[in-house]
């Protein structure tokens, strides 16, 4: 079963170790008597959201045998007011260049949504999620 282990350092700063060995630094605001040195939590959620259709798609587009110069997504996103202040809204804007089609990225970030990413998948309960996509055409041009 995957797995994180928390620990909490100083003040609000902690540290996350995931099975894979890799440290992530939380900590809060200074408002929130923390000292601004990592991440919020709830900025995570969006980075993991972002790095799981991401990675669905650049994978899709691959296997589509799909020329892809650069991907970029930005991810913004709406809370409720009140406690727990969950995401209701989510927008994810994928910006793509490479020899493809509009089609294809539809496609591709489509199956992400629908299929493969877990991470939409649990996020979709509470918010409604969004995308659009920009595709700039380039023929020819590799990475």
């Amino acid at each position: 079963m995957p797995g994180v282990e928390i620990v909490w350092k100083e003040g609000m700063r902690f540290e996350g170790t995931p099975d894979s060995g890799h440290v992530i630094v939380m900590d809060a605001g200074r408002e929130q008597n923390g000292n601004d040195v990592g991440a919020r939590p709830m900025e995570l959620l969006l980075i993991g959201l972002g790095g799981c259709t991401g990675m669905d798609v650049v994978s899709i587009l691959r296997k589509m045998r799909k020329n892809i110069v650069s991907f970029k997504l930005i991810v913004r996103a709406e809370r409720s007011s009140e406690h727990p202040k969950v995401y209701t809204k989510i927008g994810l804007e994928y910006r793509i260049e490479g020899d493809m089609e509009d089609g294809d990225v539809k496609r591709a970030i489509e199956l992400s949504q629908d299929k493969f990413c877990s991470a939409s998948a649990m996020l979709g309960k509470s918010a409604e999620i969004t995308y659009t996509f920009k595709l700039l055409k380039t023929v020819g041009k590799r990475p």
